[in-house]
Parts: C-alpha cells; sequence; structure tokens
C-alpha cells in the first residue's frame, strides 16, 4: 500500500472544517446580528475559553509529534497514540478545535457560531472521525480496538 493509500479518506482537512464554520458565522453574523447577549459580556470568557482550545490542541499535536506519528490525516498513521490527551479522548484535536469555536463565538459574541457548529459536528462525526476509525481499526487491529475500549471518543 502506497501512502496515498494508507490514509484515512477524511473529507476535507479539519482545520479548514473549523476555519470555513467561524467565517460563515461571521459573515451570517455580519449580514443579520445574532446577539447572544446584548452587550457583550461573553467577550472575555469567550476568549479564555478559546485559549484553552488552543493550549489543548498544542498539547495534542505535540504528543502525537513526539510519538512519531503524522498529524496530517492525508499522510499514514504511524502509531496509535495513547499518551497526554488522547488518554482521556480519541479525538482530542477535535475537541480542541470544538473548544476554540464556542470559544470564539462567545467572543464574538453570536449565536451563527453556535447554529453552524451543528452540521460542523455531524460533518466532522461521519466524514471525519468515523473514517478515522475504520482506517485505524483496518490497519492496526487489536490494539486499537483495546484502545477504543480504553479511551473515549471524544470526552
Amino acid at each position: 500500500m502506497n501512502d496515498s493509500q494508507d490514509t484515512a479518506g477524511v473529507i476535507a482537512p479539519p482545520p479548514l472544517l473549523y476555519v470555513g464554520t467561524l467565517a460563515v458565522a461571521l459573515l451570517a453574523n455580519w449580514l443579520r446580528p445574532l446577539p447572544i447577549t446584548p452587550d457583550a459580556i461573553t467577550r472575555w470568557p469567550g476568549a479564555a475559553i478559546a485559549v484553552a482550545g488552543l493550549v489543548l490542541a498544542v498539547r495534542g499535536r505535540r504528543t502525537m509529534t513526539r510519538a512519531g506519528t503524522n498529524v496530517n490525516p492525508y499522510k499514514p498513521t504511524i502509531t496509535i497514540v495513547d499518551s497526554g490527551p488522547f488518554g482521556f479522548s480519541r479525538n482530542p484535536l477535535y475537541v480542541a478545535m470544538t473548544i476554540m469555536l464556542v470559544g470564539l463565538t462567545l467572543a464574538a459574541n453570536t449565536w451563527w457560531g453556535i447554529i453552524m457548529a451543528m452540521p460542523l459536528l455531524l460533518l466532522m462525526h461521519f466524514g471525519v472521525i468515523r473514517r478515522e476509525e475504520r482506517y485505524l481499526e483496518g490497519k492496526f487491529g487489536e490494539p486499537y480496538l483495546a484502545y477504543r475500549r480504553r479511551v473515549r471518543r471524544y470526552l
């Protein structure tokens, strides 16, 4: 199997899906504002939540890099990573991006980010995560299944 076949076949790069969703939400808010609160008190808590998501994403990426596997879903997975944040979630990078999206949505004080998150999360579940799970099960077999039994998909 060559490298182009040894991938999960995700529908799009996950960061692009999240950035695209945020961009659409901000555009929708510009066209038709839909504030969460009238006085934008969500700005600083939202920023703090986004930073927490960023910290988790950086930690998850470093954990994958140190384990010697590819972060890019279009490249082969080299090993199952089960340390660091992968010890409590099989998808900490996607959880982190969701946390960042929610935080930035609160910081922008718009319901549009929450509304747009619903189809995004369905797209991520079926178009990315389920495909990755099938790929990892086929590539690693029982060691991946054991990891799946030990660690939750999300939180």
